[in-house]
């Protein structure tokens, strides 16, 4: 009982200090001074810098999109593109997949490590029945929760831990699920620099075309489309497996 009473309060005080964090963060204005309009300005003194100083650039950059998902901070969007123009399309893709990546693991790590294993399966039988179901479909949830970031990245990484999906499953949906819309991010941020020549106020929301959801959906679906396919083979192995 005493081990129990300390475990609950050693999750209270480890949420609050991650509130208090994030409350400080927020009142520090540091969210207002990375702006495009900040990149706008120094992207002159930034781009050389980056230049002469390649691999310090990246480690930077990674520590500092690492630190935002893991964090669960508002703004990875924001820094795939800023990806994308300090160090083009491909660089750039590859290494917001990897901060990305990186922090959304750190953050299922940590939550299961603070709730535990199939914490939404101790709520009772219907929330345990929505764990088990999950697990067994993983692979495609998660592909498409991450092919269309239609969810929070933060609860996306939340909720695989509270249903006891395995670290392995998770960690490569997430890579490969998130891989289109990230080369999608860095692509349009290579291109930052035209739209601050023309001095036209750039939109995230711009980047995001019908043309491109439509591929993001499609490969969801394409994802979605394999817990039939499984269900109907699992189906007839067991029709032809012979009766005792």
């Amino acid at each position: 009982m005493n081990s129990l009473r300390f475990l609950k309060d050693r999750r209270v005080l480890v949420i609050g200090a991650i509130a208090l964090v994030l409350l400080a963060l927020q009142f520090s204005g540091l969210g207002k001074a990375l702006t495009m309009e900040m990149l706008r300005t120094h992207r002159a003194d930034l781009g050389a810098w980056v230049e002469a100083h390649r691999v310090l650039a990246a480690v930077c950059y990674l520590g500092i999109y690492i630190a935002v998902a893991a964090l669960s901070l508002p703004g990875g969007a924001g820094l795939t593109l800023i990806g994308g123009f300090l160090f083009g399309p491909v660089l750039g893709g590859c290494l917001a997949v990897l901060a990305a990546s990186t922090g959304a693991v750190l953050v299922f790590l940590f939550a299961r490590r603070l709730f535990g294993d199939d914490a939404v399966g101790r709520l009772g039988p219907k929330a345990a029945s929505l764990a088990a179901n999950i697990r067994a479909n993983a692979w495609s949830y998660l592909l498409v929760l991450r092919l269309v970031p239609l969810f929070p990245f933060f609860l996306v990484n939340l909720v695989p831990a509270f249903v006891g999906v395995r670290l392995k499953v998770f960690a490569l949906t997430t890579v490969f699920g998130i891989i289109p819309a990230t080369f999608v991010f860095a692509l349009a941020g290579s291109g930052l620099g035209r739209v601050f020549d023309s001095g036209e106020a750039f939109s995230v929301k711009s980047v995001l075309t019908p043309e491109i959801w439509g591929g993001l959906l499609g490969l969801a679906l394409l994802s979605l489309a394999g817990i039939p396919l499984r269900r109907h083979f699992e189906a007839r192995r067991n029709c032809s497996q012979p009766r005792p």
